[in-house]
């Protein structure tokens, strides 16, 4: 007979789990990440560039490292990078944050990369997510899905980047990422 773990609900998961950066609620699993030194170092750089970003236009909104996105009863995620607009931040005091962010970023993890293009990227999609990159160390590309107009029912946009180009996007005008620079080892 296999024995299952019961599942946690997103308030047992706040009631019992220390904030931690690594750990995040999927589908009422708890999932830990156990990033390489490369995920660090570009989940280091986009988020650098985005705050460069920000800090050129100020009140385009908030990005940040990691946070509680409570998106659902059984889903709780940490975005490695995120991106949200002012009007829809809740303020730097906030623990938590209801609802996913516009831009969700998640690099490649050994320990967590089904998720991210399995159960995130649907729970995002569900939940209204703009837009999401799938960083994939490995291959050196970036996934995007995004949605053609906020009320979109889900991703109908959806792109392969290689390291020869440069990601925008509509949510950020005038951001650019040079994925050359990114991907540069």
């Amino acid at each position: 007979m296999a024995v299952v773990a019961a599942r946690l609900t997103a308030q047992e998961y706040f009631a019992t789990i220390p904030e931690s950066p690594g750990v995040q609620l999927i589908d009422g699993e708890i999932v830990v990440n156990d990033p390489t030194f490369r995920h660090q170092r570009l989940v280091g750089e986009i988020y650098r560039l985005l705050a460069n970003w920000l800090a050129a236009d100020p009140g385009s909104g908030e990005a940040g490292l990691g946070g509680n996105f409570h998106l659902d009863d059984r889903n709780v995620f940490v975005p490695d990078v995120w991106w949200t607009p002012e009007d829809r931040w809740p303020g730097r005091a906030s623990g938590r944050y209801a609802g996913p962010p516009a831009l969700a970023v998640e690099v490649r993890s050994p320990s967590t990369w089904r998720y991210d293009v399995g159960a995130k990227k649907r729970t995002y999609e569900r939940e209204g997510l703009r837009e999401l990159w799938l960083v994939d160390t490995p291959v050196d590309t970036v996934l995007v899905f995004r949605r053609s107009y906020p009320a979109a029912a889900g991703f109908d946009v959806a792109l392969e980047l290689v390291a020869d180009d440069v990601l925008s996007t509509p949510l950020l005008p005038g951001f650019g990422l040079d994925l050359a620079g990114l991907f540069d080892r």
